[in-house]
């Protein structure tokens, strides 16, 4: 998809749009967010989505006000390409844990396929004990660390698509072979796939993780850092994100409205309406008020002004 990039979007001093990041193997999301607070010398800067060390791809960052809208495009749905390696199970559920065991999978095309086929739809997922989810004010990683047990939670994840690419391959008693999917917020791939092996009645674990869209942000859309320490980037704008939003360009009383949050009449025949003043600078997301359904409500007010 092309994006109307309208080269940096200030609001007085301030930098804010959405950046695409193409994240590399073996840092963290928060080290991609500090390295760009760091490059475009600002504070605001906030990720949409957790990628593994493992991982590499789509890292969709939030920039001033934008972090705004870090709730919306998380809601979004994503796709992956992960490679899985059946046989063996490790406590992180991919390649770089620790082995608790191990077992002889030798596993055809023919049984693999109608597995897969099986996982497409909405379940109980349950998440992985080396994660950020909080129980008790406390991440669930810090049990594991701390050789706590706890109940891990369950939640209702989609698996809107999921087909194999590529060749099965047997090798030393391991199954290796490549899957590419596309699931609701929330879903762990690593959870996915000891599930999918959990079908297969074997063990399994996430030995690749790439992820190559996430809404309408594509791989192919994403710089590196590389390229944003050298400047070879732009940000998205606010509007730019929120395509499927009607956009009202507001008069002067209107503005004085918004900048007071005043509750409206919804003469938009829409949910959600986003205002911008003469010059195309978003100053406020609106949405209906669920109190009357012909009013509508600040939901994300911007620092236009």
């Amino acid at each position: 998809m092309l994006f109307s990039f309208v080269g940096y979007n200030w609001f007085g001093d301030k930098m804010n749009g959405i950046l695409l990041i193409n994240k590399e193997a073996g840092c963290t999301s928060r080290d991609v967010v500090n390295a760009v607070s760091k490059s475009l010398n600002i504070k605001q800067v906030g990720h949409t989505g957790t990628l593994d060390p493992l991982a590499t791809g789509v890292l969709v960052l939030c920039v001033g006000e934008a972090t705004k809208l870090v709730e919306i495009i998380t809601c979004t749905d994503k796709e992956y390409v992960a490679e899985i390696t059946l046989g063996i199970t490790t406590d992180t559920l991919d390649i770089t844990g620790i082995i608790s065991k191990e077992v002889t999978a030798n596993f055809t095309e023919g049984q693999i396929l109608p597995v897969l086929t099986s996982m497409i739809g909405t379940y109980d997922q349950e998440v992985p004990i080396y994660s950020a989810v909080k129980i008790a004010g406390k991440k669930l990683y810090e049990y594991a660390r701390n050789n706590e047990e706890v109940e891990l939670p369950k939640r209702q994840v989609t698996v809107k698509s999921l087909e194999l690419i590529g060749e099965v391959t047997n090798l030393h008693n391991r199954t290796i072979f490549t899957i590419k999917t596309v699931v609701s917020k929330g879903t762990y791939i690593r959870s996915l796939i000891r599930d999918i092996a959990v079908k297969l009645d074997t063990l399994g674990v996430m030995s690749n993780l790439k992820r190559t869209r996430q809404g309408e942000y594509k791989l192919e859309d994403c710089v590196s850092l590389a390229d944003v320490e050298a400047g070879k980037y732009q940000l998205i704008r606010i509007k730019d994100c929120l395509t499927d939003v009607k956009a009202v360009v507001a008069d002067k009383p209107l503005q004085k409205a918004l900048l007071n949050g005043n509750i409206l009449p919804n003469l938009y025949n829409t949910d959600k309406v986003l205002f911008v003043n003469e010059d195309g600078v978003e100053m406020a997301l609106y949405h209906q008020y669920e109190g009357d359904l012909t009013k509508i409500k600040p939901l994300k007010m911007f620092k236009s002004i």
